[in-house]
């Protein structure tokens, strides 16, 4: 009789440990699959290596608010970004650029925070404000020595990034220099950049305005000063988009679309701003 009592009491440990958490581990409140779901779900990103911090501070953010979430990140560029959402093989993809009139057929394109970058003089330099074309001229080589634009009689020494960075190809498309930039030094960062230009009087470089010190001067484009509110408005002219890129004809899964609203709310702002980028305006 004892061993009968002793069965029948581990019978009903296992049953409530059954119900509590599911034959296959799940945690009680609904089916077991939804539950095993929520729990393992992951949201896929793919694409832009320029918006590696934003994504970063995002998602990071993200997955401390929502343990059981898991954000990746795959940075393989836009363009690849683009077409492995278009193929399925992301939830979103990233792209710093807009997309193009062919790509907006099958896609969505989200603008989430917008790039700017700044243009970087020595703090010695007499000059402060440069034009478009003028900055085109600079890294094309047609503009050579600083006299030329009101400064010293001194040969202008161009700093940008390697072929590979984002930042680089946003600040050549802005100012029509693709495959035309003649670079003294070409760095892998943009830190690199920063200190080059602080330590050589004659450097000019670019670099997102948020990485930029007081080791170096910011000059204006075109009259206009690089500030929060002047890229928000379009006024500040060196700036890309950082976008997130969907499918139009297959909804997010409520994971991917959670994660995309959070990243697309003003709650993200403060997360975007100390990333490096700004964020839209609203």
């Amino acid at each position: 009789m004892k061993k009968f009592f002793i069965m029948a009491a581990a019978l009903t440990l296992m049953a409530g440990a059954l119900t509590a958490c599911g034959a296959d581990g799940s945690s009680a409140g609904g089916n077991t699959e939804s539950g095993k779901a929520e729990r393992s779900q992951t949201v896929a990103t793919d694409g832009s290596t320029s918006m590696e911090k934003v994504i970063g501070f995002l998602s990071e953010a993200y997955m401390e608010e929502h343990g059981d979430i898991k954000v990746t990140y795959n940075p393989t560029g836009s363009s690849s970004g683009i077409q492995a959402v278009a193929e399925g093989r992301c939830d979103i993809g990233l792209a710093s650029r807009d997309l193009k009139d062919e790509e907006t057929a099958d896609l969505q394109g989200t603008i989430v925070a917008i790039d700017g970058i700044g243009i970087i003089v020595n703090p010695d330099n007499p000059v402060t404000d440069l034009t478009i074309e003028q900055i085109g001229k600079i890294y094309s080589g047609e503009v050579a020595n600083w006299k030329e634009l009101g400064g010293s009689d001194a040969p202008i020494v161009c700093i940008g990034r390697e072929a590979a960075s984002g930042t680089r190809d946003g600040f050549e498309e802005v100012t029509g220099t693709k495959d035309k930039c003649r670079y003294s030094q070409e760095l892998t960062s943009t830190g690199d950049v920063v200190q080059t230009v602080s330590g050589n009087p004659n450097a000019i470089g670019y670099a997102s305005i948020a990485s930029a010190n007081d080791t170096v001067k910011m000059v204006s484009v075109e009259g206009i000063n690089p500030t929060t509110e002047t890229i928000q408005n379009g006024e500040y002219k060196v700036q890309r988009n950082f976008v997130l890129v969907t499918k139009k004809d297959t909804p997010l899964s409520k994971t991917a679309e959670e994660f995309f609203d959070f990243a697309t709310s003003p709650q993200a702002d403060s997360l975007i701003t100390e990333a490096g980028a700004v964020p839209v305006k609203r």
